[in-house]
């Protein structure tokens, strides 16, 4: 068992429950809280050839140091080399610092180099003061840089990472990593060489390789880690395979009585996903399918194709959306598409009064809703099915992973059917880790008559020809969006910024009306806005990212883009996406701001040349990661702490094949790797 935090000398308890918050539980797990960058001090810069933005190492005596009032008290050493003077500026500082930066003591320091004016100086570097007739050493390796949380400085890390190094000596003891060395070769350290390699890199090492993740000190534990995920991924997989399901017997005969009523086809593409739906839920282990498809493709259509076969032998659905205005937006088009098949469709928001919500929960409980559609609010206790037999997730990357368990663990005895559905395309490097332990659709097949929708990019600063261009649209009979996104993730702000914006041209086109959409106007109000919208009553709606997904307007074939460049490429394909719905010609206008840097053109030149979804999320998955491309955070998604799906993706065959050689002949070896990787995250993988 690995050593207790409270064993190393400095941890006591509240130590241990900061260390907690990195996810470090035990002296093991120090050694590998993995550096995210290195600093090279192992040379003293001299300060008259410091330059401003430069990290570098310098060493001088104090001049003299005073505490000055900036707004706030300021600490303020000034020290000397023979070749300049530098500031070392500090905000947070107690007597004991005065007293030690006193005048005429030497002091080495690290940290960024700032020009104030003529004045060069350093805030809130490392430092430590050289006693008097004292030689101090200078490394001799990299230092690392690592993760760290509110309290817990990089030098306590250091010391504490050190200590687990000295407990290894004694105490390592690894039977997996006897199993991947076998595997990998010769060639790579042994698992404690790479660990010591990455944590004490030497001088001489190549930077660049280390940098990159390329050393194979790095290559040996980017393996382990892309393992270990690996492994979570087949046990989930296979345990689920144990669980048991409602059989459905029924052939799909409402659903061919409701497309027999519709004035269009299916696509083939729509024909063949439904098939392998319908084919799941006839077996009695619960179907974990992922529907993907680009927007517009028609995935609600195929969910309701899974959702009547339910009903069809007698059970319940729920239907989980992020939005209310998606999920009102679904109740309209599933009552009305069912409303000749006798059937019972609820809708259950956090916007209903109590007592409509009382009603909907007696209807839930006693089972005379079949179809219950909502937001987060379909997880709450209150909520009881009578025999929930499918749950169908919509847009599943916007739900955290404890309200996707939450509502999966609503049916107690028997282990529901689940149907996730995302409109922002998986590259397959990435649904193969993350994904694997699901069965994947694709529709990849647009209904007929759609046109691509042409992008061009805008700088603001010709914002008069834009509102020639919605002035050109409005009088041809259409409609347009023109979408107000910050990067900061506040409903208040996107509010302010629509508001603005609805201001403005409601001045600039007096003779056209204009509309306003925000997330914090009530359910009633976005409803009537929608629905006046929707029936061309409103030439111009300004809305914030609420309209992101699912809102179908067929006449609208013009959206506005502000603030393209800081929005990554899935979003904006998602708001694009809003238009083209009809038979006529779309356009997306890309709205940014100057200078753009090379990432934000990247993005916007991917999004001009393609309409292609899945081209397009490849694009993004390189330029961002997966983490941010689907916030991990929220998605339950576990962060990764060395590898890279895209960068590493040429070991996931080997990783894959090893995954299956440990848990066919050695599985203490694959418990040893979960915890050491992933720790009590393997527990959120339930779902």
């Amino acid at each position: 068992m690995p050593a207790s935090l409270l064993d190393l000398q400095g941890v006591g308890p509240k130590i241990a429950e900061k260390l907690s918050r990195l996810s470090i539980l035990s002296v093991e797990h120090l050694l590998f809280h993995l550096p995210i960058r290195y600093q090279d001090r192992t040379q003293l810069t001299p300060i008259g050839a410091l330059k401003s933005d430069a990290h570098a190492l310098v060493e001088g005596e104090i001049l003299h140091c005073e505490i000055a009032f900036q707004g706030r008290r300021v600490l303020i050493a000034r020290i000397n080399d023979d070749t300049g003077n530098l500031n070392l500026r500090f905000f947070y500082f107690n007597n004991q610092q005065k007293e030690k930066l006193s005048k005429g003591s030497r002091v080495r320091c690290f940290g960024t180099v700032r020009a104030t004016g003529s004045i060069l100086e350093m805030i809130h570097p490392e430092y430590n003061i050289i006693e008097k007739d004292h030689f101090l050493p200078m490394p001799e390796s990299l230092t690392p840089i690592y993760p760290t949380t509110t309290g817990l400085h990089q030098i306590r890390i250091r010391k504490l990472i050190r200590q687990a190094f000295l407990w290894a000596e004694d105490n390592w003891n690894d039977s997996s990593s006897e199993v991947i060395e076998n595997i990998l070769g010769k060639d790579y350290p042994s698992l404690l060489d790479a660990l010591n390699i990455v944590h004490n890199p030497a001088a001489d090492l190549d930077l660049s390789a280390l940098m990159s993740n390329r050393h194979v000190a790095q290559q040996r534990l980017i393996f382990e880690e892309l393992l270990a995920h690996q492994l979570s991924i087949n046990l989930l997989r296979d345990k689920n395979r144990q669980h048991k399901s409602k059989s459905l017997k029924n052939d799909g005969k409402l659903f061919d009585k409701l497309i027999s009523d519709l004035p269009f086809s299916l696509t083939s593409a729509q024909k063949r996903t439904i098939g392998e739906i319908m084919s799941d839920m006839k077996g009695d282990t619960p179907m974990n399918r992922l529907l993907q498809g680009d927007v517009g493709c028609g995935k609600t259509l195929v969910a309701l194709a899974a959702c009547l076969m339910v009903v069809e032998n007698g059970f319940q659905v729920a239907f989980m959306a992020p939005t209310e205005i998606l999920v009102e937006q679904h109740y309209r088009n599933f009552s009305q598409w069912l409303e000749d098949l006798n059937l019972k469709v609820g809708l259950l928001t956090g916007s209903l009064s109590t007592k409509s919500r009382r009603s909907v929960l007696s209807l839930i409980s006693t089972g005379k809703i079949d179809i219950i559609l909502g937001t987060h609010a379909l997880i709450q206790d209150t909520v009881e099915f009578k025999n929930l037999c499918l749950i169908v997730i919509d847009e599943q990357h916007r739900f955290g992973v404890h309200q996707r368990m939450a509502l999966h663990n609503k049916d107690s005895h028997k282990h529901p059917h689940q149907l996730i559905m995302t409109a922002t395309p998986i590259p397959r490097s990435l649904a193969m880790t993350i994904y694997a332990d699901m069965d994947h659709s694709i529709i990849d097949e647009m209904p007929p008559g759609r046109k691509p929708v042409t992008t061009i990019a805008v700088s603001e600063s010709r914002r008069l020809e834009i509102i020639e261009s919605v002035k050109k649209t409005c009088t041809e009979k259409k409609q347009v969006y023109w979408v107000c996104t910050l990067i900061e993730e506040s409903e208040i702000f996107e509010r302010e910024a629509a508001e603005r914006v609805f201001e403005y041209l409601s001045e600039m086109l007096p003779m056209f009306k204009v509309g306003l959409l925000h997330g914090r106007m009530k359910s009633d109000r976005k409803e009537k806005i929608m629905r006046q919208f929707k029936n061309g009553e409103i030439n111009i709606l300004v809305a914030t990212t609420v309209i992101e997904v699912g809102v179908d307007v067929e006449n609208a074939n013009l959206i506005v883009i502000e603030n393209a460049e800081r929005l990554g490429m899935s979003q904006l394909h998602q708001l694009r996406g809003r238009v083209g719905r009809g038979s006529s010609q779309s356009t997306c206008i890309l709205v940014y701001k100057s200078p753009l840097s090379d990432i934000a053109k990247q993005r916007i030149n991917a999004l001009r040349e393609t309409n292609n979804g899945f081209e397009i999320a490849q694009v993004d998955l390189t330029l961002r990661g997966p983490g941010e491309m689907f916030g991990t955070r929220q998605t339950g998604v576990v962060p990764l702490r060395i590898a890279d799906i895209v960068r590493d993706q040429e070991l996931l065959p080997k990783v894959q094949k090893t995954a299956d050689k440990i848990l066919g002949s050695n599985p203490k070896s694959a418990n040893i790797l979960l915890e050491r990787w992933l720790g009590k995250s393997f527990n959120l993988g339930k779902v």
